[in-house]
């Protein structure tokens, strides 16, 4: 992977400083690139990096990569495709086909991402912080510190427009508090490790849930033969079990897990609050998008879907900010967001407020049995592909980009 340090940024404007390179960043940067825009990709970590994520990209993120000429990615990765999805609660088991989807470890995926995007054209720089000022009639200015060298001053770049995908921090917009976000009452933080131990029950092909009274654990694995486990528990109940490992342990315990794999002393990562939202996704020269944007609890790669979406959505409009803003254009993202992203993620509100109710689970398990087509046809919705990309976009005046 070819990446740039700090000191050789130059100093003339970028048409698009883009923060954050995970699944939406990356992406956005590739096809803003790809529109002849001179682009400039920031994250914090160095990279490949570890991420917690359930690792699953679903039938819909892999239509929107398919749109954007990179369906072979996944294929190249070597990632696991998934055939079906079982649930356990309190001592019951639900087994659900899956219409389409594979398993890829994010480290790899997300690395994928961003040699895309450089062979696009866009500049690359890792391990360095973003702070985003307010807008002029030029641009914004975006502060880049390296991580690597705290006591270094930060530098100053401009920017004809800013993209910021940094996660559910948003970190870079510390300094906009009209971006400010709202954590929604009892949400849930999410966690993640990796078990390299065999454990034979947990097939390839097979994402696994279990359901408890204090979250839900996922587990797939992924392509270097590894268990994959991604978790949304309660804050409080992390706490009390006295870390991360245990809360998920306890889980699997009540959930009915059999032969479940050692969790208590894997190096677990945490998330913040999962349910929460910006009070607002465009502003004046800046897009908000991917995690960023706005998020709940997903389900079985949603997460990803809404990103790669997100970002292959905004690109003809990012490109083309670049070359000459319009006030206007802060409604139109606003209203794409929503169209597309917010709608969507209504059903995952729905099925994360039933995680929350294991009685729930057990009654849908129950109907499932009875009426699989039921659970058939939510794995479908959840996996159905995504609209053409270059039909996202409904701009102000009413004509499509």
């Amino acid at each position: 992977m070819s990446t740039t340090k700090l000191d050789e940024i130059g100093r003339d404007a970028w048409d698009a400083v883009v923060i954050g390179a995970g699944p939406a960043g990356s992406l956005a940067a590739r096809e803003v690139a790809r529109r002849g825009c001179r682009v400039l990709l920031v994250d914090k970590k160095p990279f490949p990096r570890a991420k917690v994520c359930g690792a699953c990209v679903n039938g819909r993120a892999l239509s929107v990569l398919r749109d954007v000429g990179l369906g072979r990615v996944v294929a190249e990765l070597g990632a696991v495709p998934l055939k079906r999805f079982r649930l356990w609660c309190d001592g019951r088991e639900l087994t659900v086909p899956l219409p389409a989807g594979v398993a890829v470890s994010r480290e790899r995926f997300d690395a994928a991402l961003v040699r895309e995007a450089i062979a696009a054209g866009a500049t690359f720089l890792p391990h360095t912080a973003a702070s985003v000022h307010d807008a002029d009639e030029r641009g914004r200015s975006v502060s880049l510190r390296a991580e690597s060298e705290p006591d270094r001053p930060a530098a100053d770049v401009s920017a004809r427009i800013v993209l910021v995908a940094d996660g559910l921090s948003r970190s870079s917009l510390a300094s906009q508090r009209a971006f400010a976000g709202q954590v929604l009452p009892h949400s849930r933080i999410g966690a993640g490790c990796v078990v390299t131990r065999d454990v034979k029950r947990f097939t390839t092909g097979t994402v696994f849930m279990a359901v408890g009274r204090i979250g839900y654990v996922g587990i797939v694995r992924v392509e270097d033969g590894s268990l994959n486990v991604a978790a949304a528990i309660d804050p409080p109940a992390v706490r009390a079990c006295g870390g991360l490992g245990v809360a998920a342990e306890r889980v699997l315990a009540e959930a009915g897990v059999p032969d479940a794999p050692p969790l208590a002393a894997a190096d677990w990562r945490g998330t913040p609050a999962l349910t929460q939202r910006p009070n607002r996704v465009a502003g004046r020269r800046l897009f908000v998008l991917g995690d960023a944007a706005g998020y709940v609890e997903p389900f079985t790669g949603e997460g990803i879907a809404w990103a790669l979406e997100s970002a292959a959505s905004l690109a003809p409009l990012a490109a083309r900010a670049a070359m000459a803003w319009d006030d206007a254009m802060v409604a139109d993202w606003s209203a794409t967001h929503s169209r597309l992203i917010q709608r969507r993620q209504l059903l995952c509100r729905v099925l994360a407020f039933g995680l929350r109710h294991p009685a729930l689970v057990r009654l849908a398990a129950r109907c499932a049995e009875f009426v699989p087509l039921v659970a058939a046809r939510i794995a479908a919705r959840l996996n159905a592909p995504a609209t053409p990309t270059l039909r996202h976009i409904t701009l102000s005046d009413g004509r499509f980009q």
